[in-house]
This record gives C-alpha cells, sequence and structure tokens, in this order.
C-alpha cells in the first residue's frame, strides 16, 4: 500500500478529511452513492467486516505499525497519509480518536420492503437529528435484537462521521433505509406502529397487547417536540414509559433503548 508522508495541509488527495463538508462527501462522486468517513481502528474494523469498501486512510505515524496495522494492510492499495498528530489535528480540525480515520464508499441503500422483509422489530426515527443519539440508538438496536432502521428525511444521516463513532460501528451491523412514506405505510407490510409518547390515550409499555405483536414498528420522534399529531393518530399504539419522581420524559436515545428490550422479541 502507498504510504504518503504529509507536510502540508495541501497535499493532493487530503481533500476527503479536511475540505468537504459531510454534504459534500455525500454528493462527492456523481455516479456513485458518495462517501463517508469512519474514525477510530476498532469503527473501521467493523465497517470493513460489514464489506464497506475503503478509499483514503488518514493515520497518525505511531499507528501505521500499532494500532492500525492489521487495517493497513486489509486495506490494499488505497493510500495511506500519515503525519505527526500535530499536523493531522489542524488539518482535520479535531484531534483523531485513536489516531485514524478512513475515507469510505457509501453503499447502495435497500428499499423499505428489503429491510423489513425478514424483520419482527424495526425501529423508525422521525426527525432526530441530534448525531450524538442518532448514534446511540443506533448501538442500542443493535444489541437490543432490532432487525432493521428507517429514518424520515427529517433525521440525521446516521453516516455522518460522529454518529459512526457514537454507535461503535452500529450502523454497519444493521439494515437501514430512509422512509419517504407515511408511517402507517408499514401496515401494508404486516408491521402495527407503535409510537413513544407521553398522551391520554397511551398504552403502559408493558401492555400485554403491544408485547405480543408478532411483528412491530417502534416510532421515535424529535429530541424537542416530539411526534407529530398526524403520526400519533395514525399509528396502532401511542406508547409510554411509566416516569416517578416527576420526571416528564427521557431522552430520545435512553427512551429507545428501554422501548427496545422491553418489545423485544421472546
Amino acid at each position: 500500500m502507498p504510504i504518503i508522508e504529509i507536510s502540508s495541509l495541501q497535499h493532493p488527495g487530503l481533500e476527503y478529511f479536511s475540505a468537504l463538508t459531510e454534504a459534500q462527501l455525500r454528493r462527492c462522486f456523481e455516479d456513485d452513492s458518495g462517501v463517508f468517513i469512519a474514525e477510530s481502528p476498532k469503527v473501521i474494523r467493523v465497517a470493513l467486516n460489514a464489506g464497506y469498501k475503503p478509499i483514503a486512510l488518514l493515520c497518525e505515524k505511531k499507528h501505521i505499525t500499532g494500532d492500525a496495522a492489521d487495517i493497513v494492510e486489509r486495506c490494499g492499495d488505497i493510500p495511506v497519509y500519515t503525519g505527526e498528530r500535530e499536523l493531522l489535528t489542524s488539518l482535520t480540525g479535531y484531534v483523531l480518536t485513536r489516531g485514524v480515520l478512513c475515507a469510505m464508499h457509501r453503499p447502495s441503500l435497500p428499499s423499505v420492503a428489503d429491510v423489513c422483509s425478514s424483520a419482527r422489530r424495526v425501529v423508525v426515527i422521525d426527525g432526530v437529528v441530534d448525531t450524538t443519539n442518532i448514534g446511540a440508538i443506533f448501538r442500542s438496536a443493535a444489541a437490543l435484537g432490532v432487525d432493521g432502521v428507517l429514518l424520515t428525511r427529517t433525521s440525521c444521516d446516521p453516516l455522518n462521521r460522529r454518529a459512526v463513532r457514537v454507535s461503535m460501528g452500529s450502523v454497519f451491523l444493521l439494515p437501514w433505509t430512509w422512509l419517504d412514506a407515511p408511517v402507517a405505510s408499514l401496515g401494508k407490510l404486516g408491521f402495527k406502529t407503535a409510537a413513544m409518547a407521553l398522551s391520554d390515550d397511551s398504552v403502559a409499555i408493558d401492555d400485554a397487547s403491544l408485547m405480543s405483536e408478532e411483528k412491530l414498528a417502534i416510532v421515535m420522534g424529535t429530541e424537542g417536540d416530539g411526534l407529530s399529531c398526524d403520526v400519533l393518530s395514525s399509528v396502532d399504539y401511542v406508547v409510554r414509559i411509566p416516569m416517578s419522581n416527576d420526571v416528564d420524559s427521557l431522552n430520545v436515545a435512553a427512551a429507545a433503548a428501554v422501548a427496545f428490550w422491553q418489545l423485544r422479541v421472546k
């Protein structure tokens, strides 16, 4: 593999790691589906194991024969850019987590029907924009038996660098895609829909009818306003997590983890 030591931020090929925004990375190949950045050796390994294709590595010198040696070896003939920690920090604008970044091709996304075809539990993420919450929801989903993830276009991109890092690579372990149709459309695929919200007509999360559903789509809403009235009026269940000590709600990522565990297929 070509190892290229850089001494300047102007070296050709570094645009993936410095000059391009997340939105520009998504669009940077006209004939492909874009690029994303995976950060840290552990996350990069998960991506490679899941079949994601690397384009270039940016690696602190000490990690080429250290923490990232196996990654450098696996990545074959792609360029490996390297330099001292201070230079790479000034290039990217942040301290590299464990000293390694990898630019990777975005995969072609499956259809909603494909994500749901053999699933019994899916999560619908509606309007969640915080990258940390997106990453945490994916991590909980992968750990707690969710089979797939659907996101509305108003939600954050799961392949955002920070979302990928917070998920610890879990975004590579579950099939996911964008949901452009109403949540209620999942009924045509055999799913009952359960929206997590506090409302007068909600059922407790341990409701026997809810827990016995064969195929369930768990709908999580925005961090601030929650789910819209249109969504709440269209679902089969509105579901609450009982609270104590006058706490009115949980963070969306925490609520998702509780819901995934309680409503998992047993």
